[in-house]
């Protein structure tokens, strides 16, 4: 792990490919979680933290220019910093926000009840994938929105388990990178909808309506499982 020509630069070479294509779809967001997926599994398989601060510091330059002269992604990290701004019904860039905190608050401690959401109907877009959570908050409340969160949290602690008892490093860092990609996707998520985090479109791993999100994190979570079968 402190060959950077023959194992570093090999190891981070694909990863670095889908990083810039999904850059190119447009689609940021996506590519920080896997950017942050590489950079952990790096960092637990061994790699000096020297040459992980290094590279970080070497992409934030390209990192600002992607956020900056890109209109709407400098947009979203205003809606960040001001969430009330240009707020209007429907066309503004805070919209959006506006509209999930709004569900997240009328939820309250029990929600309105199931089903009965009203923010869906015709005010939050997305409700259905991206900020699905803020729909379960209003409908479910305080409790419904904690309980999502505690399963992913017992699905974090149970991947870890798994990923720091496993004897075979292969199996280790891919339990690892499996657990560590499903929990990242979630923080990202459920951050987006509390307006902790700027806006990006990344899906409620199993929750969020979408196919192929489901379908390859259903495949990962086997993967898990049979890795699990090797631990003492």
């Amino acid at each position: 792990m402190r060959d950077w020509k023959n194992t570093l630069a090999r190891a981070i070479l694909i990863p670095v490919v889908f990083v810039i294509l999904i850059v190119r779809q447009p689609d940021l967001g996506t590519a920080l979680v896997l950017a942050g997926v590489t950079a952990m599994m790096l960092f637990l398989a061994g790699m000096n933290w020297k040459y992980l601060a290094g590279v970080v510091c070497a992409t934030l330059p390209f990192l600002a220019a992607l956020l900056i002269w890109v209109p709407w992604r400098w947009a979203r990290i205003m809606v960040f910093l001001h969430p009330n701004c240009d707020a209007k019904d429907g066309g503004g860039a805070g919209y959006h926000v506006c509209q999930s905190l709004i569900a997240v608050g009328t939820g309250g401690v029990a929600g309105r009840g199931y089903m009965e959401g009203v923010q869906k109907l015709f005010f939050l877009p997305e409700a259905h994938t991206d900020f699905i959570f803020a729909n379960i908050a209003e409908e479910m409340g305080f409790i419904g929105a904690i309980a999502i969160v505690l399963l992913f949290a017992a699905f974090a602690l149970r991947g870890l388990r798994i990923a720091f008892h496993v004897q075979d490093p292969f199996g280790r860092l891919t339990a690892f990178g499996i657990t560590v990609a499903v929990v990242l996707q979630a923080f990202f998520n459920i951050s987006v909808v509390l307006a902790l985090l700027p806006t990006k479109g990344i899906p409620l791993p199993l929750i969020s309506s979408g196919g192929t999100s489901i379908a390859v994190t259903l495949a990962s979570i086997g993967i898990l499982l049979n890795i699990s079968r090797k631990v003492d």
